[in-house]
C-alpha cells in the first residue's frame, strides 16, 4: 500500500524559506511522477509543482522562480524548497503521487495528508 507523508511546514515571516518534504512508501516501481499541490483557507486546490519521471518540472505562475523541487537518489521522495515566502502562499500543502504525470489532483492515486505552511507578513 502506497503511503505519503509530508513534513516541514511551519510559520515562518514573509521574506523566509522552508523546506517541505514527501516520503513516499510502498512503490511498486520506484520512477513515480510526483506533484505538490495546496489549498488556502476559502480556495480551492492548486497544482504548486510537479517533478515526472525524465526531470520534467513544472511551476505555477505564483511559485515560479521562488520555489524548486528536487528527488532524492532513491526516487521515492519529493522536496520542495520555498524561498521569497509570502502571505499568499499560506496554505495546507499536498504531496501527490502517480504513474502519469497528471495535471489534476484528482488524477493521482496516491495522495498525502497535507503540511501547514502559514506566512506572516
Amino acid at each position: 500500500q502506497v503511503q505519503l507523508v509530508e513534513s516541514g511546514g511551519g510559520s515562518v515571516q514573509a521574506g523566509g524559506s522552508l523546506r517541505l518534504s514527501c516520503a513516499g512508501f510502498g512503490y511498486t516501481y520506484t520512477n513515480i511522477d510526483m506533484a505538490w499541490f495546496r489549498q488556502a483557507p476559502g480556495k480551492e486546490r492548486e497544482g504548486v509543482a510537479r517533478l515526472c519521471v525524465g526531470g520534467r518540472t513544472r511551476y505555477s505562475d505564483s511559485v515560479a522562480g521562488r520555489f524548486t523541487l528536487s528527488k532524492d537518489d532513491a526516487k521515492t521522495s519529493l522536496y520542495l524548497q520555498m524561498d521569497s515566502l509570502k502571505p499568499e502562499d499560506t496554505a495546507i500543502y499536498y504531496c501527490a503521487a502517480g504513474y502519469g504525470c497528471y495535471d489534476a489532483w484528482a488524477d493521482f492515486p496516491y495522495r498525502g495528508q497535507g503540511t501547514q505552511v502559514t506566512v506572516s507578513s
